[in-house]
């Protein structure tokens, strides 16, 4: 990932206004920024929410609360908890995420 014309700022996540987006199962809130080419999102997943699609895209994931499960589509499965991060290129190991309780995460693509 190559960051340029980024300016340096703050950003006071309360302040920024959230969107939801329904999973096969419960909801997902985001609330994104985006700035050179780069999204960065604090994102949270509903309990009982499942992903509605096999995702390709690229990510740097930290879990912040809660539990995520991230099913890969080989198979392999990962259980992420508070602290606990991923990070996948484009197009490698498609995934999905999926949580009984609830999880909170900061994300960048």
């Amino acid at each position: 990932m190559r960051m340029s014309g980024i300016p340096f700022e703050v950003t006071d996540w309360s302040a920024v206004e959230r969107t939801e987006h329904a999973g096969e199962t419960g909801v997902a809130t985001w609330r994104t920024r985006e700035a050179g080419g780069i999204r960065v999102r604090m994102v949270e997943y509903s309990p009982g929410y499942r992903a509605d699609h096999w995702c390709g895209k690229g990510h740097v994931l930290l879990c912040l609360e809660g539990e995520l499960h991230v099913e890969l589509a080989d198979g392999r499965r990962f259980v992420l908890t508070p602290g606990v991060s991923y990070q996948v290129a484009d197009g490698e190991s498609s995934h999905r995420s999926v949580t009984a309780t609830g999880a909170k995460l900061f994300i960048v693509d």
